[in-house]
């Protein structure tokens, strides 16, 4: 389901990226392409470099907001099943009063090759605005593992207390799988590929100039040029699909730990500018971590869709090529409100020390148990047995009368102090904060 619009955006940290993929940035990307595909042809020497220029300078006319009446576009647009068709119309009548022919606007083209190449400057264009949250979120999140390396908090495996960790050593699974997807979604944005190839992929409307007019499109576009059009070859398309949805992903890991731990039961951590409710005083709601989440849970269907519309038949699907044009810009804008919201959360979030020193004690010392056990297992075969009949029991290791009989208070003291048995948590914060390809090292 999509959220376009007013209402919604904000909500979902979308405002920002919505901006680059709406009907008004379709339109701009639609005529940029069409006043380069002008250009090239001018630059190879098959068109007229005034008339180029006048296409130009008429599209970035058309551009402006208000010149094209978007819902008129769109009614036109039913006809062929695309707006390319009814654009190119008013385009060329925009021209022909310069004394441009009709001629110049399009040549050689087909509705995809100016469709796929507007979406590769749109994916461009809201993807570098996500790649920027993504790069703050994880800059910030490397902050926090640099600040809170060594500041001691309880590990969880499948929702219950398991062993000592650190806060640093969380927040650092965080930056690191931020700064992998940001590195996957740079190398994407900055190998979108131009496509052109006439109406059945063979340039022959171009011929014998077709290959270069497509290289010269490319360089116009500033996208990388192409040996053979994709018309139906979407790997394209899938890779840009995975690659937001591996950013959603990245996303969603941090939103969800930091909505648990924000819980009134933990209170490990709280946002900065906490969200209220309509009827309740007191909550404090980590409503960023919470709409970043619910931005990144409508990437994965999106993703299944992309990749469901891999089987183009042919030269030219029916159907699938077009199920993909508010797919793609619907998961790049779930995955950008996503990266946003997150950003927000990360930015001045508060760590509380104190709280993940009390859940730390909550166990009465089992969570030291593996511990315990080791040291015990010098003196008994027992150990493990021992120690589980006292931590099943609810009574404090350091109180139970068996292992008491083995290990002195001196010693107990010492293994039940969880900042004694962090094994290589700081290391390795150590380590993935000087493995960072940018930002935050120390």
């Amino acid at each position: 389901m999509s959220t376009r619009g007013a209402l919604f955006d904000p909500v979902f940290g979308a405002t920002g990226v919505a901006q680059q993929l709406s009907d008004q940035a379709w339109i701009t990307a639609l005529l940029d392409v069409e006043a380069a595909l002008s250009c090239a042809t001018a630059a190879v020497g098959v068109a007229d470099g005034d008339h180029c220029a006048a296409v130009a300078a008429a599209a970035a006319e058309l551009s402006r907001p208000g010149a094209i009446d978007v819902d008129a576009l769109g009614r036109a647009a039913a006809a062929g099943g695309n707006p390319v068709i009814p654009l190119v119309k008013i385009l060329r009548a925009r021209v022909a009063r310069d004394g441009v022919p009709a001629a110049v606007v399009h040549p050689g083209a087909t509705s995809q090759d100016v469709m796929d190449c507007a979406l590769m400057l749109l994916v461009r264009r809201a993807g570098t605005l996500v790649l920027a949250d993504l790069t703050r979120a994880a800059d910030s999140a490397a902050h926090l593992a640099a600040v809170h390396r060594s500041t001691p908090m309880v590990a969880r495996t499948l929702g219950q207390q398991a062993l000592p960790t650190t806060f640093g050593l969380l927040a650092s699974s965080w930056f690191t799988a931020l700064d992998a997807a940001a590195v996957r979604l740079d190398i994407a944005l900055s190998t979108l590929p131009v496509q052109f190839g006439g109406a059945a992929g063979t340039l022959a409307a171009s011929y014998p100039d077709g290959m270069k007019v497509s290289d010269a499109l490319a360089d116009e576009l500033g996208l990388e040029r192409r040996a053979v059009p994709w018309h139906t070859d979407r790997v394209t398309i899938a890779e840009l699909a995975t690659t937001f949805g591996i950013v959603a992903g990245a996303v969603s890991k941090p939103a969800t730990d930091i909505v648990a731990m924000a819980s009134t039961e933990l209170s490990e951590v709280s946002e900065l500018v906490p969200g209220g409710s309509s009827t309740m005083p007191h909550k404090r709601n980590p409503v960023a971590a919470v709409t970043a989440r619910a931005a990144a849970r409508r990437a994965p269907a999106l993703v299944a869709t992309t990749l469901s519309a891999m089987d183009h038949e042919f030269a030219r699907a029916a159907g699938a090529w077009h199920a993909e044009w508010e797919t793609v810009t619907d998961l790049v804008r779930s995955a950008g409100g996503a990266a946003h919201q997150l950003s927000a959360s990360l930015t001045g979030l508060q760590v509380h020390p104190e709280a993940m020193a009390r859940n730390l004690d909550l166990t009465g010392g089992a969570i030291l148990a593996e511990r315990v056990t080791a040291k015990l297992s010098a003196h008994t075969d027992q150990a493990r047995e021992i120690v589980t009949a006292a931590a099943t029991s609810g009574i404090s290791l350091d109180q139970d009368p068996t292992i008491a009989r083995y290990l002195s208070p001196a010693e107990l003291t010492e293994l039940l102090d969880p900042a004694h048995y962090l094994g290589h948590a700081t290391d390795l914060v150590a380590r993935a904060l000087a493995e960072r390809p940018t930002g935050e090292s120390r």
